[in-house]
């Protein structure tokens, strides 16, 4: 039912009143209501079966037929002007076969303008073989087989810049987590070879990519980067600003307004600008773009790991989760958009960070035995070789629940096994994991009141200046206020 209620909720205005239309039209009263009743009511299933008067068995028919009739309407609406052209690229043999010379030449001429435009760069090689081909004794065959050798050289450019965007999200997860230097370097690496792509090729897709990693380096890796370089003669490049980055990429995606991909990217572009935003303090101005993602949250978790590293989203919304203080509507937002949601467990960065986003969900509710629950799993069903700092913070992040919970065994056993970890690393590397040790355990010592109070507002006021350079669930805990005095107490 989760899965029904996410598709729904990510239809636009325009879809949702097509489909309640065309159910109308076509005398499906009730499977409208039922879409009228998943959009724009907080109904549970029970409650809608009491509206719409039927018995379980027909609810789930009735669900299982609405679903149908979506995805139906979903796949009619991926035709676009792009279909149109590779249909007619796909027929180029048989026109050949069939056409007389002059009609054949001019339907390629068309067919090659309107690939330009939508830069099809692998379809236009299949135009200009034919073109070829048609030219064989004339002096043009040269100037479509040079045609032909370039878009097949752009094409496998082409390629290789994905396959390498996707390698480069995939090093950052490991670099978020770990911070190691050597990774840093690899990043840099992978971005330059994309910087190289998109000069070597006057491409606005290849533009695009270049925007799409330049900025995120930016932001997230090196701050001292220079944010993208744009050919201007054969030897001058002119550096631009992430605005005029921002601008650019606006106006292209606008220019190829029906180009399906674009239409995706935006979403990617919409998270950047919130990043950029919040990363100048511009918290107000960010919001809109943090709605705009978080209307989509799911299938952008989900689906955006080769453009993007999505679980970042999800640190933004526990700031904003903490600074509004609703946890409690944040945590029934979780349940609704996380309900159907299925994490790839060989993605460990993303896994590790969607559960702790669930974890501290719980912890900041005041749920602490499930989120304790939920660290558990986390660190039960997912192997952190490779991930030491995250395994002593969320160890730690566990004993904390544990100190909360005033569960003295178990946070005993946990705490053995963090100070092995400590003592392994040094204490240096995690000062802020020492002063957190040393929080609890004279939060749970039996020491006078007075000073139990004093000791552990010291060290609080010194927790709150200490800068974490790696991920850190203890970046969003506020040792102050309530959370303070439940410590004291």
């Amino acid at each position: 039912m989760s899965k029904l209620k996410n598709i729904i909720k990510q239809l636009s205005d325009s879809d949702y009143q097509t489909i309640f239309s065309t159910l109308m039209d076509n005398s499906a009263e009730k499977s409208a209501m039922l879409l009228k009743y998943l959009k724009e009511k907080l109904l549970n299933d029970v409650k809608i079966m009491a509206e719409l008067d039927v018995n379980p068995n027909a609810y789930y028919t009735l669900r299982s037929r609405l679903n149908e009739k979506i995805e139906e309407y979903l796949v009619r609406q991926m035709e676009s002007p792009k279909t149109d052209v590779l249909k007619k690229v796909a027929s180029i043999n048989d026109i050949m076969f069939t056409k007389k010379r002059t009609i054949v030449l001019a339907t390629l001429k068309k067919l090659e303008k309107e690939l330009i435009d939508f830069d099809m760069s692998s379809e236009l090689t299949v135009v200009y073989k034919g073109l070829k081909k048609l030219n064989v004794n004339t002096s043009d065959q040269y100037t479509y087989s040079q045609l032909y050798n370039k878009h097949i050289a752009y094409t496998l450019a082409l390629d290789k810049t994905e396959d390498i965007l996707a390698e480069y999200f995939k090093k950052f997860g490991i670099y978020f987590l770990t911070m190691e230097i050597e990774l840093k370097e690899e990043l840099t690496l992978l971005l330059n070879e994309v910087n190289n792509m998109a000069r070597l090729y006057q491409s606005h897709r290849l533009f695009v990519y270049n925007c799409c990693i330049s900025i995120f380096h930016k932001l997230c890796v090196d701050s001292e980067t220079k944010v993208l370089n744009q050919k201007q003669e054969e030897i001058m490049r002119e550096e631009i600003t992430i605005e005029e980055a921002f601008e650019q990429t606006d106006m292209l995606m606008e220019t190829y307004a029906t180009d399906q991909n674009y239409h995706h990217l935006r979403i990617v572009f919409d998270f950047l600008k919130m990043l950029y935003l919040e990363r100048n303090k511009a918290g107000k101005r960010s919001d809109k773009y943090f709605n705009d993602v978080n209307e989509y949250i799911g299938v952008f978790l989900s689906n955006y790991s080769l453009y993007t590293f999505p679980p970042l989203f999800l640190l933004s919304k526990i700031e904003r989760d903490v600074r509004d203080h609703t946890p409690v509507a944040v945590l029934e937002n979780y349940k609704e958009i996380f309900g159907d949601f299925e994490t790839d467990p060989n993605d460990l960065p993303k896994a590790i960070m969607l559960n702790f986003y669930k974890a501290f969900t719980f912890f900041n509710a005041e749920k602490y035995e499930q989120c304790a629950k939920t660290i558990n799993n986390i660190l039960s069903e997912i192997s952190m070789k490779k991930y030491q700092e995250t395994l002593l913070e969320l160890k730690t992040f566990l004993a904390l629940q544990y100190c909360l919970m005033d569960d003295f065994e178990l946070f005993n056993q946990l705490m053995s096994s963090i100070q092995r970890q400590i003592r392994m690393m040094g204490k240096k590397r995690v000062d802020h994991i020492v002063m957190i040790t040393k929080i609890m355990k004279i939060s749970l010592g039996v020491g006078g009141n007075r000073q139990k109070v004093t000791k552990i507002k010291l060290l609080c006021l010194k927790l709150n200046t200490e800068k974490i350079a790696h991920f850190s669930p203890f970046k969003y805990v506020n040792f102050k206020d309530e959370l303070l005095n439940k410590l004291i107490l």
